[in-house]
């Protein structure tokens, strides 16, 4: 019989961000680090879609005050995810994104070799699915005038159309420095949006900034060279700016022999061997060991994300950004509920 933490490690890889099973099982020293016993049999009755208190109660053995009261505690914990209405809801939060972000305040010695131990079976579910939770799109400086770019590929048009925004410390640089191998890249650059953003504020994740200082620390990351990777619908709910050297997303990403085919992106990046001048900028901005020099720059299409970070910096002009063929283009979902609902069946979930 699977006790408690069993069950809720099986629970949370029923969702779609997924939570695989170890041999060592590194994954319940985690839950046990973070879940008290009851919390953990409640996180169990939770499901992705957002229930009231009344509907909830129907399912767990108690009463609905003592339930709002355990409930509201874990939120405040980043155990669970809660969406402040007139009638609050509560909702499961996935392990990655989710309760490992959520913690971004609490790191711990422990906590930080137990998840980069955990991380590269994650990474190994999500290099197999098609639709990823976070996309790559370019960022403004990398195109030409006559690129034509929809709404949700450009991350200053998502800023701007949002009506609450928090920003945070990104978790994997954090974690990173308190571990010893950081890295120079900005910290506060994480910028989270409407309900999750209402989330970060309550639980002191991040500061509510305005959308012109959103704005600004977008153009801090951009100059840096980062890599904009938004949610992966087209009413996105947040934009990290990763590193290939912290994030571990791109970091694992890194390590795949063609990143280009795991990666959600519509863009890739071209050089004009006779302007280039082979001065190795480009390279040095590259996250994913896409760009190697011999004389002039050679791209290796198959570990090209299409971030654009290589570009701006080019001061001969011979790199550019191109579309992919039509048919090769990433049509993000419309939200992240369609985008989880579209993961969830191809992982077979439903």
């Amino acid at each position: 019989m699977l006790n408690v933490y069993q069950k809720l490690a099986v629970h949370l890889d029923r969702l779609p961000g997924g939570f695989p099973a170890t041999q060592d099982g590194i994954e319940l020293k985690i839950l046990k680090k973070l879940f008290s016993t009851e919390e953990a049999r409640l996180a169990t009755a939770l499901t992705m879609m957002p229930e009231s208190i009344a509907v909830i109660a129907e399912r767990v053995p108690t009463t609905p005050e003592a339930l709002a009261s355990i409930l509201d505690d874990m939120a405040l914990k980043g155990l669970i995810f809660k969406i402040e209405k007139e009638t609050p809801l509560y909702m499961a939060a996935q392990f990655v994104i989710g309760i490992w972000e959520y913690h971004v305040n609490d790191l711990d010695p422990e906590l930080i070799q137990l998840f980069n131990a955990y991380v590269p079976h994650l990474t190994k579910l999500w290099a197999n699915q098609k639709t990823n939770q976070l996309r790559v799109i370019p960022i403004s400086e990398s195109l030409t005038a006559e690129t034509r770019i929809m709404p949700y590929e450009a991350a200053e048009e998502i800023i701007r159309n949002q009506s609450k925004i928090v920003v945070a410390p990104c978790i994997c640089r954090k974690e990173h420095r308190m571990a010893g191998h950081g890295c120079d890249y900005p910290l506060e650059v994480c910028l989270v949006f409407g309900s999750g953003a209402f989330y970060y504020q309550k639980n002191g994740l991040g500061r509510p900034i305005e959308n012109d200082e959103a704005l600004r620390i977008l153009k801090k990351g951009m100059d840096a060279g980062l890599v904009l990777q938004p949610g992966n619908a087209k009413k996105a709910m947040n934009i990290c700016m990763c590193c290939g050297c912290c994030c571990q997303v791109l970091k694992n990403l890194k390590a795949l022999p063609q990143p280009a085919k795991s990666i959600n992106s519509s863009y890739f990046a071209t050089v004009d061997e006779d302007r280039c001048i082979g001065c190795g900028v480009c390279e040095e901005r590259c996250h994913m060991d896409a760009i190697t020099i011999d004389q002039a720059v050679i791209i290796d299409l198959d570990r090209c994300i299409g971030c654009g970070a290589c570009i701006p910096t080019c001061e001969a002009a011979a790199l550019t950004l191109r579309k992919k063929p039509a048919d090769q283009q990433w049509d993000p979902p419309a939200t992240v509920y369609d985008t989880y609902f579209k993961i969830a069946q191809e992982r077979g979930l439903i």
